[in-house]
This record gives structure tokens, sequence and C-alpha cells, in this order.
């Protein structure tokens, strides 16, 4: 099992949700890539993260 915590920054806006990209770590790929979370939740936070746990 490992855990990794995966950080978001503000994209942009649509109709019901805010968009984040990822903001990986340098020299490293993007695990999840763009994010989409209802704006009810999200109001305007520019900066998000992520808690992954991986069940082997």
């Amino acid at each position: 099992m490992s855990k990794m915590i995966v950080k978001f920054e503000y994209e942009k806006e649509t109709k019901n949700s805010v968009r984040y990209k990822e903001a990986p770590a340098e020299g490293t790929a993007p695990i999840i890539g763009s994010l989409y979370v209802q704006k009810w939740f999200a109001g305007n936070t520019k900066q998000i993260e992520i808690s992954i746990d991986k069940k082997d």
C-alpha cells in the first residue's frame, strides 16, 4: 500500500464546476491531470490537495 498527495491549482470555472490542473513535482509526470470540483464545494479556493491511497 502506498499513499500520495497530489496538489492542484485553479485553472478555470465552468458553469457548475471549477477545473484544477495538477501541479506535479519538478521532473515527475502528472498522476491525474485535470480535476473538476463542484462550485458549491470549491468556492473560490485556488489550491487543493487530494490524497490517494493505493491498496495492493
